[in-house]
Order: C-alpha cells, then sequence, then structure tokens
C-alpha cells in the first residue's frame, strides 16, 4: 500500500489582488515555523509563486492544472509529492473560479480537497457575507469550508465582519489579517519579482509568519485540511539510467521552469547539468543537447549580450546539429537581437534571423495547444503538447522559409525550427505527455 500523502488544502481569492499570495505565503511559513515539513503547490501555470514558496519553506513547490497536466498527471504529483510532508498547502489562481477547467474550485473538487476563501474587506462591512454566500452556492461541491479576513481596518470593522458571515454562511472564520500589514513582495511586468532574485529578507518572512500566527487559528486550518485519495498504485516516476547530457541555462535572466519537466527529464535518462548564459564564458563539456526557458533576458540584454564567448558556443552547437530547444526568453536569446527601453539594441545568438522587441502591453496570455506537423524532438508527427503562453515582447515577422513545427489551438502556428533548433514562446508542460520527455532524449542522442 502506498504511503499516505499529507493532509491538504486549496487556499482561493476571490479575485487577484485579493491578498492571496501573501495570505498563502504567510501560513507556509507560520506552519513551518512550528516544526512542520509544509509542501507548497500552485495552481496553474504559474512560475514566480513556486519560487517565493520555496524561499518560504525550503521545498520546491509543483505545478497542479488539470488542463495543461491532465488530471491523472496532477492527481499522482499532488499524492507522490505530498507523502513528504506534514501538510500541503495549494495555493489557488485568480478568483476562486477564474479559469474554468483549470480554476481553483475545479482543481478543489477534482482532488476532493477543501477551500478555503481570502477575502478582502476593505470598503465593505455585513456586505462581506453575501460575497462568502455568493461563493458557497455558485459552485457547492467547491464550497469555502473556512474564510480568512484580509485587510481589517479596526475591531470594529472586524465585528462587524465576522457576525454577519456567521448569522449567514457555514463557512468558519480562522482569523484575519490587518490592512496595515507591514509585508509586500516587489513586482514588475509578468509579475512578482523571482526566488532567484530573493525578494523576501528572512526578516520580512519571519515577521509574516509571526502575524499570521497571531491572527489566524492554524490549529482550526489544519482540522479542516483533507487527505486526497490513494492512488490504486505507485504512480511514481520510473527512473531509467542516465544516457545523455542535457544543459539547462539556469541563473537570473532563464529562471522559468515547470520542476515536472526536469523531473520528467531525469526519469527518462537525462543527466541535466546547469549552467549560465550570463556569465558563464562556456558551455559545459560533453553535452547532447540544451534546454533554454524562460525568464528575463530582457533585464539583463547587455550582459548576455557582452557574454560573446558563451554566444559564439550556443552558435557552435546549432552549427553541429546538436538539438536546442528554447522557450519564451530562451527563444529570445536565440534571435537576433532583443530591443528594450524602446530603442536600445543588444545583439544575441541570430539563430532565429528576426529581432525580438519588448513592449509596454501584454503581448500574449493564454493556454495553447500545439500538434506537431512533423517528427521532432518531442516526438512523431500529431503529438499534441499543451502549455501556456505570456510575454510582454514580440517578434517581427518569421520569414516564411522558416519551419513552423506546431499547429496550435486557438488558430496559427508557431515552433520555430531550424535545422535542429526549435524556439518559440509557448511555455510547454510535459506533464499532458510524458512520452515527450523520452522523445527529447532520443532525439539528442540521434
Amino acid at each position: 500500500m502506498n504511503p499516505a500523502s499529507a493532509p491538504a488544502c486549496v487556499i482561493a481569492g476571490t479575485s487577484s489582488g485579493s491578498g492571496k499570495t501573501t495570505v498563502t505565503l504567510g501560513i507556509m511559513a507560520a506552519l513551518r515555523q512550528r516544526g512542520l515539513a509544509v509542501q507548497p503547490f500552485k495552481c496553474g501555470p504559474d512560475f514566480i509563486d513556486p519560487g517565493l514558496h520555496r524561499l518560504v519553506t525550503g521545498r520546491t513547490s509543483r505545478n497542479l492544472d488539470l488542463w495543461m497536466c491532465g488530471e491523472a498527471f496532477t492527481r499522482a504529483t499532488l499524492y507522490r509529492h505530498g507523502r513528504e510532508a506534514d501538510v500541503s498547502i495549494v495555493e489557488g489562481v485568480m478568483g476562486m473560479f477564474d479559469g474554468g477547467l483549470s480554476s481553483s474550485a475545479s482543481l478543489a473538487t477534482a482532488l476532493n480537497l477543501p477551500t478555503l476563501l481570502v477575502l478582502d474587506v476593505r470598503s465593505m462591512a455585513e456586505s462581506a457575507a453575501a460575497v462568502v454566500h455568493g461563493f458557497a452556492t455558485l459552485m457547492p461541491e467547491a464550497a469555502p469550508v473556512g474564510v480568512i479576513l484580509n485587510r481589517v481596518a479596526s475591531p470594529r470593522h472586524l465585528q462587524l465582519v465576522s457576525e454577519a458571515i456567521t448569522a449567514r454562511c457555514q463557512a468558519r472564520i480562522l482569523g484575519s489579517l490587518p490592512r496595515n500589514l507591514d509585508f509586500s513582495i516587489p513586482s514588475r511586468h509578468l509579475g512578482l519579482y523571482t526566488g532567484e532574485e530573493s525578494p523576501l529578507a528572512e526578516e520580512a518572512i519571519a515577521t509574516l509568519a509571526q502575524t499570521i500566527a497571531d491572527g489566524i487559528d492554524l490549529d482550526a486550518l489544519l482540522a479542516l485540511c483533507r487527505r486526497p485519495p490513494e492512488l490504486p498504485a505507485d504512480q511514481g516516476l520510473d527512473a531509467r539510467p542516465q544516457r545523455c547530457r542535457i544543459g539547462v541555462a539556469r541563473d537570473r535572466a532563464f529562471c522559468f521552469y515547470y520542476q515536472d519537466n526536469l523531473d520528467l527529464l531525469t526519469a527518462a535518462g537525462a543527466e541535466l547539468v546547469a549552467f549560465s548564459p550570463t556569465d558563464d564564458e562556456r558551455l559545459p563539456q560533453g553535452l547532447d543537447g540544451l534546454y533554454l526557458g524562460g525568464g528575463y533576458p530582457e533585464l539583463y540584454a547587455r550582459q548576455l549580450s557582452g557574454n560573446e564567448a558563451m554566444l559564439n558556443d550556443i552558435r557552435r552547437f546549432a552549427r553541429d546539429g546538436r538539438p536546442i530547444y528554447a522557450e519564451c526568453g530562451g527563444f529570445m536569446y536565440l534571435t537576433a537581437g532583443i530591443t528594450v527601453n524602446e530603442g536600445d539594441f543588444f545583439p544575441m545568438a541570430g539563430i532565429f534571423p528576426v529581432k525580438a522587441y519588448m513592449g509596454k502591453r501584454r503581448a500574449a496570455l493564454g493556454y495553447r495547444e500545439a500538434t506537431t506537423l512533423a517528427p521532432g524532438c518531442f516526438g512523431p508527427a500529431g503529438t499534441v503538447l499543451r502549455g501556456h503562453e505570456f510575454h510582454y515582447s514580440h517578434i517581427e515577422e518569421m520569414p516564411r522559409h522558416v519551419e513552423r513545427l506546431f499547429a496550435i489551438t486557438p488558430g496559427g502556428s508557431e515552433g520555430y525550427r531550424i535545422g535542429r533548433v526549435l524556439g518559440g514562446y509557448l511555455h510547454l508542460h510535459l506533464g499532458f505527455s510524458p512520452g515527450a520527455a523520452e522523445a527529447f532524449i532520443n532525439h539528442c542522442l540521434e
């Protein structure tokens, strides 16, 4: 029989900006202060929040996304990593019902997890009960079992809100946080600062944890958590012997990776070798392929462009016919160059004959399904892959002679391929098509 997975809950919000991330980080930190092993998860295709989770828990956070990964993979991810912890905390995405199949409510229902609702009560009192009542009745199977009141102005404000909710709703009030909470996470385009940049000082985390411990009944919170249903059999990743070396760009410019992608590659036989396109002068020796993830190359464009030795190594690697897969920021690194600040141009690897331009407005956001139009690094023609796109940059029109490997739903084509280099803006999650990891390794070994 599989060892039991830890009790878990989903922390949802009424909307983006309700304080969900702050509350989640605080709960994780406060539980860790108690000596509990806290396994963090993030609902949806987020890269930044999982990095912050790791800062406060010391454990790698995992993405749970029913649409992007499929229910079986999502369920196995929660169960497998929760077995090594005392409690699992899942941070929701946007508002509780936002995102359809990928919403916090859908995830909680599919995984049979209780939902705790973070409610921003600024500029309201008794009306807060109507909000909680609405969240409880819109989708009864995911009705919040607990409520955390955020941005409370005074004891009298807390009394009015609490009495109204208690009188009219079944959800238990677990506690509150003050309006003047002295805690913030720096942000910019694409969202908050990444965990790799250490945006949260240890003192700030400790203060937040104490504020949570003082304002929220953690014993009651833990009592509401439920263990996810056991899996019918151990669905761990069956590791194969190492058979190739894949270089993975990992530094402050390239830090957007789904940990499950890396685990799938490792289990399929890859030795992953980290390197820094920003600081290293050469690629690691003996590599069979490269994986260039997303991040913020535009913020470090001067350093990346100035590291000519690394750029030459990347170009040589491509000319030698060795596979490179690059997504979003990694793709921008392989273009002719990046223009930032409405005019400053920094040459890059030049493998793709277009320039990338940073904009002030979001250029694309949303889920994408990609079907391969020809055999490639992720499998035969007809392979279906799923992922997410979110970026502020755009490229010049790609010349027609450059192959498009992906037919994209909704509409369009992407996945630009030159030789054995594949790049584009789409961030793939291989959990939906786990055979793609082994296909990539086989491609590297050809």
